[in-house]
């Protein structure tokens, strides 16, 4: 059985399996990930985890550092209590609504339809009308400005608890935006990538009015594919008017009936609709767990289709560059090498991790150093890294044939806008280094930094993070309800913009504020927001965690993170 890395730390170190009862999670480890290190010094401690250089057949060349330190008992009761408590005032404003004490906001069935099925589920949105609608605020904040380091917010308010809002008509300027997947920061509209998409847009319009199959086929789409293909060092490339739906339609044209998806606990949304429409069945394996992945595809192979016991047609394992909601990033060596030795297939969604890994920001194979052609399907999206709109998937030149006749979004989907287009196209160049510039190289080196210092400012701050340390998502953890609203308040009065995330979106108890960094972003910016996290951190006691990193002198903002490499 393939060993895992977190089991064979590097220089012979040990790293003690959890024992004396304590229940170990996802890959076998308890949750308190906290990795500390001194100058001469390593330790792994009880009950924590930490991934470091593997020494399995070479798999990783530089060290696999996440850390997910364990919720603290206390803190974990009382987010419990807290959704107890409010649970029970949800009941009982359920019930003076019900006898009209209570104004009601929410939908409900018109007194002549009582004796009709009922459309709408009314304790299903349980949660929605009693906890979400007291922190609504929070979320779908309008923005008038170009999503970059920073922002324009128009002001709203609520007189009705959050059930409806009204705009006065101001706007609050130069918000600190700590929330867009801005990572190489070309959202922008000056600039290269605005002037040439203005360029294309009076040569071209704005809308194609038709799919890539009629009167859609424009001569940059071709451009565009030809170039992705040569970024991601694949056979051919095929582009996608939506992110969303590269995963939805694309998977059931891969793979159905008579196969079998092992899909990662974590996966995003719209790889599990592409799961779920492909017909195919579906078998979960717990995040980044090597050993559950491995015990899934000896199974399947062994045992076979239910019933009739026949070999699958396919084995299709699905999983992504890096985990939004988690900040962590596959294990892919070790995906790849089950893949060959299962012969199993593998699709990979680097819809985060394209342009924000790797020493030349080709994503998750680049930032292993792997080769492109071990990845069977290359999926990622231009909405992060590219600031624009669409995805794209790599491969085989006879895989985006048959996709170009039989995937729903090809053939259905209008095709992509022409200066979206050539957005895409010129931020790519830019990266590629084929504008004649460094600028692309620069924003990549500057995101490492950038994701290192605050991820480290963090942790010494003592607030508890989880993920990759190389990876731009910084989930920062809340736990507790009431304050994932008061967070994302308090911040905004500062003039600092941040996503709070709650359940249904991670687990009950692991509320979080996820900050997604940027190359925009400067040394100034980035100090500014450490001030006021930790401020806003020590107003609503938010520095839980138990190991704090000590400061580091000697590690300057402006450490290379990446080292030079040729191509």
């Amino acid at each position: 059985m393939t060993e895992s890395s977190a089991n064979k730390p590097a220089n012979g170190e040990v790293c003690h399996r959890t024992t004396n009862g304590v229940k170990p999670c996802r890959n076998g480890f308890v949750k308190n990930h906290y990795h500390y290190q001194q100058q001469h010094q390593k330790s792994c401690y009880l009950e924590e985890k930490v991934h470091l250089r593997a020494s399995n057949g070479g798999l990783y060349s530089r060290p696999f550092l996440e850390s997910f330190e364990e919720t603290p008992m206390l803190v974990a009761v009382l987010t419990y209590m807290g959704y107890g408590i409010l649970t029970i005032f949800g009941y009982l404003r359920d019930f003076l609504r019900d006898w009209k004490i209570e104004k009601c906001h929410i939908a409900r069935e018109r007194e002549e339809q009582k004796d009709f099925v009922p459309l709408y589920q009314d304790f299903e949105n349980f949660y929605t009308r009693n906890l979400y609608m007291r922190i609504r605020d929070s979320w779908n904040r309008p923005i008038c400005s170009v999503p970059g380091a920073k922002v324009d917010l128009v002001e709203r308010i609520s007189h009705d608890y959050n059930w409806t809002f009204e705009y006065t008509g101001r706007v609050v300027k130069d918000i600190i935006n700590m929330g867009s997947y801005n990572y190489l920061g070309f959202a922008e509209n000056t600039g290269m990538c605005a002037e040439a998409a203005a360029t294309v847009t009076q040569e071209y319009g704005v809308g194609v009015g038709s799919t890539r199959q009629e009167m859609g086929n424009l001569d940059r789409h071709k451009d565009l594919e030809e170039l992705v293909a040569r970024f991601l060092g694949v056979e051919s490339a095929m582009v996608f008017g939506m992110g969303f739906a590269t995963n939805s339609m694309n998977i059931p044209a891969l793979i159905g009936k008579g196969s079998v998806i092992l899909s990662d606990e974590l996966n995003h949304a719209s790889l599990v609709l592409g799961a779920r429409l492909s017909g195919a069945t579906i078998r979960v394996f717990k995040h980044n767990n090597m050993q559950s992945l491995e015990k899934l595809l000896r199974d399947a192979i062994i045992h076979g289709q239910p019933r009739t016991h026949r070999p699958w047609k396919k084995i299709l394992i699905v999983v992504e560059g890096i985990y939004s909601m988690e900040g962590s990033v596959v294990r892919l060596p070790e995906v790849v090498a089950l893949k060959k030795k299962y012969k199993a297939y593998l699709y990979l969604d680097e819809a985060h991790s394209i342009g924000a890994l790797g020493p030349h920001g080709r994503g998750v194979v680049d930032y292993f150093g792997l080769d492109p052609h071990d990845i069977d399907i290359m999926m990622g999206t231009f909405t992060k890294s590219f600031g624009a709109a669409g995805g794209y998937i790599g491969g085989r030149k006879e895989l985006m044939d048959y996709l170009c006749t039989n995937s729903h979004s090809a053939v259905y989907a209008t095709s992509m806008s022409p200066p979206v287009v050539e957005q895409i196209i010129t931020s790519m160049k830019c990266i590629m280094g084929e504008d004649g510039t460094t600028i692309g190289r620069e924003r990549v080196q500057q995101l490492a930094e950038n994701t290192a210092y605050f991820r480290r400012r963090l942790q010494e701050l003592g607030f508890i993070t989880y993920g990759n340390s190389d990876s731009p998502v910084v989930p920062m953890m809340l736990y507790m309800p009431a304050k994932i609203g008061a967070f994302g308040r308090e911040m905004l009065k500062r003039n600092i913009g941040v996503v709070v995330v709650g359940f249904p979106a991670t687990p009950i108890i692991e509320s979080r504020a996820r900050f997604c960094i940027s190359a925009a972003h400067t040394k100034d910016m980035l100090d500014m927001t450490l001030e006021k996290i930790s401020e806003v951190g020590d107003l609503l006691q938010l520095k839980y965690s138990r190991h704090r990193t000590r400061p580091s002198a000697d590690r300057a903002f402006e450490e290379t993170t990446y080292e030079d490499s040729e191509d």
